[in-house]
């Protein structure tokens, strides 16, 4: 059973950093694909960040690019999403996602097969 656990979220002024973890369990993590993902109401789920973790390879949005690195820790299968440099309109639920076997098209919301049950983000200005 795959399960995917968040944790990390908060409030935070314009400017902070907060770090995200997504701890996976349920599948063989080395061969997979994870992400993670935003929304705010009356809006679609938006690609921030994803790593192919069989190599490392990394990929952002230009929106976060240079503000926001993801990470993995392969013996504790996790996931992080270190946040630097917050602005208000990053205010949303982060979502973190998994697809045990990577496809290239990692920006996309069909692409995950397991999502993690979210966790807010507030950025006050």
């Amino acid at each position: 059973q795959v399960q995917l656990v968040e944790s990390g979220g908060g409030l935070v002024q314009a400017g902070g950093s907060l770090r995200l973890s997504c701890a996976a369990s349920g599948f063989t993590f080395s061969s997979a694909a994870m992400g993670w993902f935003r929304q705010v109401p009356g809006k679609e789920r938006e690609f921030v960040a994803a790593a192919r973790l069989s190599d490392g390879i990394t990929y952002y949005a230009d929106s976060v690019k240079g503000r926001f690195t993801i990470s993995r820790d392969s013996a504790k299968r996790t996931v992080y999403l270190q946040m630097n440099n917050l602005k208000p309109e990053d205010t949303a639920v982060y979502y973190c996602a998994a697809a045990p076997v990577f496809r290239v098209a990692v920006r996309v919301t069909r692409t995950y097969d397991y999502w993690g049950q979210g966790t807010q983000v507030t950025v006050s200005s």
